[in-house]
């Protein structure tokens, strides 16, 4: 099944900056619905030394054409100078939900 589905996994310095990510995705429709998976352990390189840290990771359900938008929209309120956002598209799935999902993001904003 060729599916239009994207999971868009992100990482957040806290729970606070996902909720406040997440709940922007999903009021402007970019997303039909995220996880906000707390205190996650990160080891990454940055600035010349290994640096080791609690993060959040946020994952939105969108489809593969709000993308760019949803894309954007997070790299305008996120705090990192280079935010971990990559798109993890789904082939297959429970098609009702995958319904579910292309009927909230084409959804009119109310």
């Amino acid at each position: 099944m060729d599916s239009d589905i994207t999971f868009v996994y992100m990482t957040c310095a806290d729970k606070d900056e996902a909720g406040n990510i997440g709940r922007a995705l999903v009021e402007s429709r970019l997303a039909a619905c995220v996880n906000i998976l707390d205190r996650m352990e990160s080891l990454y390189w940055w600035d010349g030394a290994v640096q080791n840290d609690q993060e959040t990771v946020l994952i939105a359900k969108t489809t593969r054409e709000k993308v760019p938008q949803l894309k954007k929209r997070v790299v305008s309120l996120h705090s990192y100078e280079c935010p971990c956002i990559v798109c993890l598209p789904i082939d297959e799935g429970h098609g009702a939900y995958l319904d579910w999902i292309r009927t909230q993001v084409a959804a009119e904003l109310s």
